[in-house]
């Protein structure tokens, strides 16, 4: 079975990601950080690394570098993911020697596409190699739709904000409870 380690600091699309993928046939370890995802390289040995360009602690570029460059990971492709409204650095995902981009949230035949071709059919025991180094994929939907745009910025702020929102609803909520009087 190919197994696919997929780091993204945003639940949403953790969540997103495994579904699509485990119910093609992998095996999917997420994670919540770059840092996270570097020691779990040791232990999952995995085909494939989606990773984030924007995490915490290690980025998605820092994690590529280090799987491209350690030498313990020769066959396992990586492929940088980006928000919808988060800036895109090609040229360093190139220099770091990214297999492929993906643009979140993911489109589930793209996110596919990507697994299949780097990490193999669910099936497979080890990564396959790009064919021709110098074609760098990009795997997104070029259709211009604003409403999935917005929808995924939306979904990105949300993502963003929630713990927060939590928290301060959390707060607001015990403080009106400490300030009522106990029944006589």
């Amino acid at each position: 079975m190919s197994r696919i380690l997929l780091a993204d600091d945003s639940p949403h699309a953790q969540r997103m990601g495994e579904r699509i993928l485990r119910a093609e046939g992998y095996e999917v370890i997420t994670v919540s950080d770059g840092q996270t995802a570097m020691l779990r390289l040791k232990d999952s040995m995995p085909d494939l690394v989606i990773a984030d360009v924007s995490m915490p602690f290690v980025t998605g570029y820092e994690l590529c570098q280090f799987v491209k460059s350690s030498g313990e990971h020769p066959k396992t492709g990586v492929v940088l993911t980006v928000g919808a409204v988060e800036p895109l650095d090609v040229q360093r995902s190139e220099s770091v020697l990214a297999d492929g981009i993906l643009k979140k949230p993911f489109e589930a035949t793209l996110l596919l596409e990507a697994a299949e071709r780097l990490a193999g059919k669910p099936q497979a025991t080890s990564a396959s190699a790009v064919s021709d180094p110098s074609t760098f994929p990009v795997f997104m939907m070029d259709r211009g739709d604003v409403r999935d745009h917005v929808r995924a910025a939306v979904t990105v702020a949300l993502d963003a904000t929630f713990n927060t929102v939590v928290d301060e609803i959390t707060e607001k909520v015990l403080a009106a409870l400490s300030s009522k009087k106990p029944p006589r």
